[in-house]
């Protein structure tokens, strides 16, 4: 059998909702809606996109953005498991992330070690928030504006002979998903792989993961 390489969405997938989508819900004034429709309609990029949302918010809101965030937070069912699962059989799970880092690497750390975490920087040295895109895209990146390019981490980390697994649930995941040897999707990603014909598991929580590892790939606990 192939080696495993796990890459993993943060928003919406670990977590139960789209953190990004929950700050600006709470905080942001009501143009950050059109900005969303954008994304989502892939009128703009999702780097352009973000960096226009977080803009809209005064660093003044820094301290209750930050509290709020790993408050209401809720780690999805079955993720501690799935980690444990990884870990027990040697598989490199990378945490890759079109989220912040301020809540990313917080809210992961009690699940600590992983492969690695990809995620976007925050400024706070501004008047409003802004966003850094260290992870960008590579001259094979058919977007050439994902924010933390997925697809060209996935290049980057994968050896040839091994078999990426992409778990995701949304537009971030889109060209990650088009890349993947076995893609594991929820919500909006369900409804883009649908519509590009390419071929997806569902999944609602971890637990789901590690079966559909299991009967996919005879991994056996």
């Amino acid at each position: 059998m192939s080696k495993l390489v796990v890459f993993c969405d943060f928003d919406g997938t670990i977590t139960n909702q789209d953190n990004i989508m929950a700050i600006m819900e709470k905080f942001a004034p009501p143009e950050w809606t059109p900005i969303k429709e954008d994304i989502l309609s892939q009128r703009i990029s999702i780097r352009d996109g973000v960096a226009k949302m977080f803009s809209l918010l005064p660093i003044e809101s820094k301290d209750e953005i930050i509290s709020f965030v790993l408050e209401q937070a809720v780690i999805r069912d079955g993720f501690s498991e799935f980690v444990s699962f990884t870990k027990n059989h040697n598989i490199p799970l990378y945490i890759v992330s079109g989220g912040i880092d301020f809540f990313v690497h917080e809210l992961l750390e009690p699940f600590r070690p992983f492969a690695g975490v990809y995620c976007n920087v925050s400024d706070f040295s501004k008047d409003t928030i802004h966003i850094e895109f260290p992870h960008s895209c590579d001259e094979q990146c058919t977007s050439q504006g994902c924010g933390c390019c997925k697809p060209s981490i996935i290049r980057t980390l994968l050896d040839q002979d091994a078999m990426s697994v992409v778990i995701g649930d949304s537009i971030t995941d889109l060209e990650a998903a088009k890349l993947g040897d076995i893609i594991i999707a929820r919500d909006f990603l369900i409804e883009k792989c649908e519509e590009l014909n390419i071929p997806y598991e569902p999944f609602e929580n971890f637990h789901d993961v590690i079966d559909i590892m299991n009967a996919r790939l005879g991994v056996k606990l």
